[in-house]
């Protein structure tokens, strides 16, 4: 009985420190069911610790427990492992310690896709298609992701020894690098895609998030921008008031740009523009698609509901509630759902859960279908949500998302075009390729508007997917053509110039939705009064 009860403190004094309240007064408080709810969940416990078949591992009992009452509650309620929460922290922080380099394991080989702008790897030279053969002299080959990040990340100012065989050269390289400060970079590229407008890809919304888009806006600005494309798709969100300091850069007047509401009435909280924009008069698109969700739903919804420029794509995920989390004293984080989020003219955009997780997430996704995807399918028809009007009258709808003003149906790729793109072929293929051609590199600018891979090129590449098991389809290939002809000429010009910024630049220009978005801005200024 001893056993029991100390079973059942334990158990009561871990939920107080989950709640991060005076849970144990609430739970008497509560009366008598409550604390047989308690105690009849110790009770199994301590049956199966006694009496199970074989010896239980009580920590994995006591996480599936938690992970199985948060599943009960809504769909972002959950449990995160200390291991979990540690890559979660060091990715929200915008920030790691290690050499800076993003890469791929190629064939069992350590291969760097590129080195971040600035990081010792940068300044040390190393390229797109260098393949790290050894670390700190010990043989890389057949090496994990995980053993990657154990071996090269590290404390600043320690030393990593790397050994490198650069395509087209006979002898290996030795590098000695100093670990450093490494940027997880949210804005993942900025560029003008003509000479009026800019394009800015926001990838997630870190504490870094605001001040990277701020230096970017300022470079386009100087570049001559006078119309911005701001590219949100596949965003899944981050960190509420960075959405809220993004929109600041668009919107002022101290207008209410979001605001949350929890369990009680007195617990709303808004959350306003400020003064005055620095790009209030900036004629402005936003691309969002199923994959933008939470923050960038803010940002999208803020957008439209104010009339301040125009969104354009797919409907957005529909992610409306917002987590706190709560420290368990191991390094594990429970985050449970304290509060809904709501735009400025009251919409909540959550999408309804009650079917399930595994429905949840895949919602407007018909996988026998082979033309249908989640950005493809709108997840509840408007005609069956809450309408609302946003500042200039216009209307928008709650309950699901949000509903760009403007629909770009996008372009999906067939299997065959997609397994190529997943087992790298395009960067296997350019990475030889330019180290054979390195007469091609010249003017960038030159080979964006001209150069196009040659059908002996193409037809390479379609050798090669086939030597990786990936069986030639006719009517997929044709169907995609276009999109792996772009898709190879990005990956050139990423080991030409060294520099993801050119492989985003090249693919700009076979993305429909991008293309059809560029035309939309005359749309965009009629919407925002400009």
């Amino acid at each position: 009985m001893r056993k029991k009860i100390f079973v059942i403190g334990s158990l009561v004094m871990a939920l107080s420190f989950i709640g991060g309240m005076k849970f144990t007064e609430n739970l008497w408080a509560a009366g008598k069911s409550i604390y047989e709810q308690v105690n009849r969940f110790a009770f199994v416990m301590q049956l199966v610790r006694e009496k199970y078949v074989e010896e239980p591992d009580m920590n994995q009992m006591v996480d599936g427990a938690i992970v199985g009452m948060l599943e009960k509650l809504d769909p972002h309620s959950v449990y995160i492992t200390a291991e979990d929460q540690k890559k979660i922290a060091e990715q929200f922080k915008g920030e790691f310690e290690g050499i800076g380099i993003s890469f791929t394991i190629q064939n069992k080989i350590l291969t760097v896709i590129s080195a971040i702008p600035g990081t010792p790897a940068d300044q040390m030279g190393l390229r797109s298609g260098d393949r790290i053969i050894k670390i700190d002299g010990v043989s890389s080959y057949g090496i994990t992701n995980e053993e990657v990040f154990q071996k090269l990340r590290g404390p600043k100012g320690t030393e990593v020894n790397i050994t490198v065989q650069r395509p087209n050269l006979d002898e290996l390289l030795e590098f000695a690098l100093i670990r450093d400060t490494i940027p997880i970079h949210s804005v993942e590229t900025a560029f003008m895609v003509d000479d009026r407008t800019g394009y800015l890809l926001v990838n997630q919304f870190t504490s870094t998030t605001h001040d990277e888009l701020h230096q970017a806006l300022e470079d386009l600005k100087t570049q001559g921008m006078e119309q911005l494309l701001l590219d949100l798709r596949g965003n899944s969100g981050g960190y509420l008031q960075q959405a809220v300091k993004m929109l600041g850069e668009f919107i002022g007047g101290e207008q209410r740009l979001v605001y949350t509401r929890g369990r009680t009435a007195d617990s709303e909280r808004p959350y306003y523009a400020p003064a005055k924009a620095s790009y209030d008069d900036l004629p402005l698109v936003v691309l969002v698609n199923h994959g933008s969700a939470s923050a960038s739903e803010i940002v999208a919804g803020a957008v439209q509901d104010l009339d301040r420029g125009l969104v354009v794509g797919n409907t957005t995920f529909g992610k409306g509630l917002v987590q706190q989390g709560f420290e368990l004293g191991d390094g594990s984080v429970v985050r449970i759902t304290t509060d809904r989020y709501y735009t400025p003219s009251g919409r909540l955009i959550q999408r309804p859960y009650e079917n399930g997780m595994a429905e949840y997430y895949a919602e407007g996704y018909d996988e026998n279908d082979p033309n249908a995807h989640p950005d493809s399918l709108e997840v509840i028809p408007d005609s069956l949500r809450e309408a609302f009007s946003t500042q200039k009258g216009r209307v928008v709808y709650g309950g699901g998302g949000i509903t760009p003003d403007v629909k770009i149906p996008s372009i999906y790729l067939s299997s065959y075009a997609a397994k190529m793109l997943q087992q790298r072929v395009f960067f296997e293929y350019a990475d030889a390729y330019a180290a054979k051609h390195p007469e091609l590199k010249g003017n960038f600018n030159d080979f964006l508007r001209n150069y196009q891979p040659s059908d002996e090129m193409i037809q390479e590449l379609v050798d090669l997917a086939e030597s990786k098991k990936i069986e030639f389809d006719e009517e997929g290939f044709i169907k995609d053509r276009d999109f792996i002809v772009v898709a190879l000429k990005a990956e050139l010009a990423q080991h030409y110039w060294n520099n993801r910024l050119y492989y985003y630049q090249v693919r700009a220009t076979g993305d429909n939705q991008i293309r059809d978005a560029l035309t939309m801005f005359g749309q965009a200024k009629i919407v925002s009064g400009q």
